[in-house]
């Protein structure tokens, strides 16, 4: 699926740490916590505790963001819509990698089990 570039220009050129906020407060809303949120991220992109929170602090975006991830060879695996794209269709792989992690953070909120989440295969 064919995103506009200035679509894919403005989730580049988002800072992560103005998403991040948006991110707990979905989760936790439905009653998860800030370690599944952490679990899930670090899944898809590598990050420990440590590396994440100093990527909040330095304000990266989420095309800084994604370069230093490396990200999970499963994250393939990962399909659906999200914000009315089909994930697998999203030519553009920044804006497919940030689309992996709305549809975590979604199915997370949604109360899917961590186990179904982390795709192993």
């Amino acid at each position: 699926m064919a995103t506009t570039p200035e679509h894919d220009e403005r989730i580049a050129n988002m800072v992560f740490d103005s998403v991040y906020p948006f991110l707990v407060a979905k989760i936790e809303k439905k009653g998860r916590t800030v370690d599944e949120l952490h679990q899930v991220i670090s899944w898809l992109t590598g990050f420990d505790e440590n590396k994440l929170q100093s990527l909040i602090e330095d304000k990266v975006t989420m095309k800084q963001f994604f370069a230093e991830a490396t990200l999970n060879p499963n994250a393939s695996l990962i399909k659906g819509v999200i914000c009315g794209y089909r994930i697998e269709e999203i030519d553009t792989p920044l804006t497919r990698q940030a689309r992996y992690l709305d549809k975590l953070v979604d199915e997370l909120a949604k109360g899917r089990k961590i186990e179904k989440i982390l795709r192993s295969s």
